[in-house]
């Protein structure tokens, strides 16, 4: 049965998988399918689940958050054959051919449709028609002012998050969870009070975009308004979960938001093949576990979640994902997995979707049995030193 949820929806992502750079490229909309794939299986994600996206003003919240002169380039490039003036700019804005954020056809039009899904989710829970809105196409949180970056043109969470600070006079409170530190969204709110913006990951030491230090607080009025967690390579699921929990749980009650936004990139798998992280499945469960709590004890319930990163499509993303829109829709299969020590059998039917790149094998439970996998012989040591860095991190919190 659907979870009918009175207090979640989903925003309908089938806009959204027109943003697709080349077939080989690692940030591919098959993630997206594989993911409905395996809600339907297991009769969690109905229609009566999903919204159209619907808000209006996409155009206007970029303009908001990027320069004009990237705009216009990126909607220059996006016709089939982009003048060669523009093409000679590419590389200037990010956008170059070869590069990880390549141009392409219909590229303007397919990341404001990402932009605009996600501000149908923020519009579903700040006008009070729904408590939660997930959009899992949207989370592209590395685009800049001025520029594209690591798979992204326009920073729909940084749009969002503005969008509902200018109509609802609200603080918000930015958590991501991806891998990678969401560097864009942190820089287009660096002096802003209102806008918290709360990133776990891997550490810049060793992975893009290279920032995300404990450091890193805010500026001027924004001071405090930013923390950073940045964990060691081969962290696994205890410290991880022991620094996000530590520094969130202080961050709500320092800073009081009104609503949550939260970005779900699921690459600290150590299936992953684009970081150093040796997590398991668990996380992707406990995390939107808390902020679920946290929402309904701080916010009132008021809670954005996007996508975001994540690069093994057939393992990984699509169990994490859908225990995301599990959490979020209090779907009742939640009791069963967390009743099992490997989270009990994903439905026999799925994965249905065809593609040159589906894998022989393929998972068969919602969890990883952690007990098969090398344990990382320095784990005393990584723990200590992430204990290290939550602490530096949470020294100027109120």
């Amino acid at each position: 049965m659907s979870s009918k949820s009175d207090h979640a929806r989903w925003i309908d992502c089938s806009a959204v998988k027109r943003y697709s750079f080349r077939e080989d490229h690692p940030f591919h909309p098959i993630r997206l399918a594989l993911t409905e794939e395996l809600l339907a299986d297991c009769g969690a994600l109905g229609p009566e689940d999903k919204l159209m996206p619907t808000a209006e003003g996409a155009a206007e919240a970029v303009n908001a958050i990027h320069r004009a002169d990237y705009v216009e380039t990126a909607r220059a490039l996006s016709i089939a054959a982009p003048a060669v003036s523009y093409q000679d700019l590419a590389e200037q804005y990010g956008l170059e051919e070869d590069g990880d954020t390549p141009y392409f056809p219909g590229m303007h039009d397919a990341a404001l449709a990402v932009v605009q899904g996600s501000l149908s989710a923020a519009e579903a829970v700040m006008s009070g028609a729904t408590k939660h809105a997930l959009h899992l196409g949207g989370g592209l949180h590395h685009a800049f002012r001025e520029r594209g970056a690591g798979f992204c043109v326009y920073n729909d969470a940084a749009c969002a998050i503005s969008w509902i600070h200018r109509k609802y006079d609200a603080k918000v409170l930015y958590i991501d969870t991806d891998v990678h530190h969401g560097d864009g969204v942190q820089w287009s709110f660096y002096t802003d009070p209102d806008i918290f913006t709360y990133s776990i990951h891997e550490t810049g030491k060793f992975l893009f975009p290279g920032s995300g230090f404990a450091h890193e607080r805010g500026e001027g009025s924004g001071y405090g308004a930013c923390l950073n967690i940045p964990v060691e390579p081969y962290t696994e699921d205890e410290s991880w979960l022991e620094s996000f929990e530590s520094g969130l749980a202080q961050v709500m009650r320092a800073f009081k938001p009104d609503v949550i936004v939260s970005q779900h990139g699921c690459d600290a798998h150590a299936l992953d093949p684009l970081a150093h992280i040796h997590c398991s499945m668990r996380i992707y469960r406990e995390m939107p576990r808390l902020i679920h709590r946290l929402a309904h004890e701080h916010t009132d319930g008021r809670w954005i979640a996007l996508g975001g990163g994540g690069y093994e499509h057939w393992h990984v993303v699509p169990r994490a994902w859908s225990l995301l829109w599990l959490e979020m829709s209090d779907h009742p299969l939640l009791a069963s997995i967390d009743a099992s020590p490997d989270g009990g059998p994903l439905p026999a039917s799925w994965p249905r979707l065809s593609s040159p790149g589906r894998p022989a094998d393929l998972p068969r439970f919602w969890l990883d049995d952690t007990s098969l996998w090398s344990p990382m012989p320095r784990r005393a040591e990584i723990t200590a030193k992430n204990r290290e860095i939550v602490a530096l991190a949470l020294q100027h919190l109120g």
